[in-house]
């Protein structure tokens, strides 16, 4: 039996934990009895010890559950994992099915079994781009969230789709909710650029071709260069990397989150990490370029890396609200 004291905290939960030889669920935060809770999880570590859980802040069964799998997968060396699966929560090792828990207000038949034979156990979110480098943070961010994660790569015939909305939020909802219409899933689409103040928001939705039909990073870059010449102080040459998420599914009404990243247009290019326009995008007032910062450092304040925090928070309430 370990000493260690396990915790998880964010806006609407918060629970700590510790290993004993025993098993509870104590409400801390609030009058709701986890018992149902405790004993399902308990018949999963029967005669091995258990685990004493203070609940300070509840929203969610699937992240109170999650928290304990975690403490479960640590302390007895186990490959639990949980997962949403048609309004009810699974957990299963390998390829055996270990516990279904079900809302308090249950399921009805249809619900839980329509199609199930033709598809995987686990929900999913297919994210609108063929980045694996993308598709990997996300598949991380939602594993937390109970969602299995693919990317355009796992669906080589569907069409590609244009973007022709003058908004970001325009062509982040075309993709999200066209790639979801044919394919009946949940889905991500992103859409981000680039505006610049003093060339009145360009290049805006344009920002990946600005250069024209052959547009590269590199051919980009000059171009904003020659754009700016005549701006020669700092301040004047003001922007902001801009991000709009946009998650769609059948049915359902869309959840759109945005974040922009603040900073300014350098006189020269700088630094040899990121894509895009990072080299000349000044971060605030720190002096570096977007490109000098290590990826740690650039998704901590980043434009996506603000959208996606914006995400995790909303995102578990739509989707409690849309099924």
């Amino acid at each position: 039996m370990t000493d260690k004291i396990y915790e998880y905290k964010d806006d609407q939960n918060w629970f700590v934990g510790k290993w004993r030889d025993f098993t509870n669920i104590y409400n801390l935060g609030g009058e709701k009895n986890f018992f149902q809770i405790e004993q399902e999880l308990a018949s999963l570590i029967s005669g091995k010890q258990g685990f004493d859980v203070s609940v300070l802040r509840y929203s969610s069964d699937f992240r109170l559950m999650a928290f304990i799998i975690d403490m479960i997968n640590e302390e007895l060396d186990l490959h639990l994992e949980i997962k949403r699966y048609r309004g009810a929560i699974i957990i299963t090792e390998g390829e055996l099915l270990r516990l279904v828990h079900l809302p308090e207000q249950g399921l009805t038949l249809d619900d839980f079994f329509a199609q199930g034979a033709k598809q995987s156990l686990g929900d999913r979110i297919l994210i609108a781009t063929r980045n694996d480098g993308k598709t990997k943070e996300f598949r991380q961010m939602f594993k937390n969230l109970g969602l299995e994660v693919e990317n355009l790569n796992d669906h080589p015939d569907l069409p590609e789709v244009e973007e022709t909305g003058t908004t970001f939020e325009e062509n982040a909802r075309l993709k999200a909710e066209t790639i979801a219409q044919l394919t009946g899933q949940m889905v991500l689409a992103d859409d981000s650029g680039l505006k610049v103040d003093a060339l009145g928001g360009l290049p805006g939705v344009w920002s990946a071709r600005f250069s024209g039909p052959d547009a590269d990073d590199e051919k980009n870059n000059a171009k904003l260069l020659h754009e700016l010449a005549m701006v020669f102080e700092e301040k004047d040459r003001s922007a902001q990397f801009h991000t709009t998420l946009v998650v769609a599914a059948p049915g359902r009404e869309s959840l759109v989150v945005e974040a922009d990243w603040p900073g300014y247009i350098a006189f020269e290019a700088k630094g040899e990490n990121g894509f895009g326009y990072d080299p000349l995008f000044l971060v605030g007032k720190t002096g570096r370029t977007a490109a000098q910062l290590t990826a740690e450092e650039k998704n901590a304040q980043s434009h996506r890396g603000l959208a996606v925090k914006k995400l995790m928070e909303v995102f578990p309430a739509w989707q409690q609200k849309q099924s």
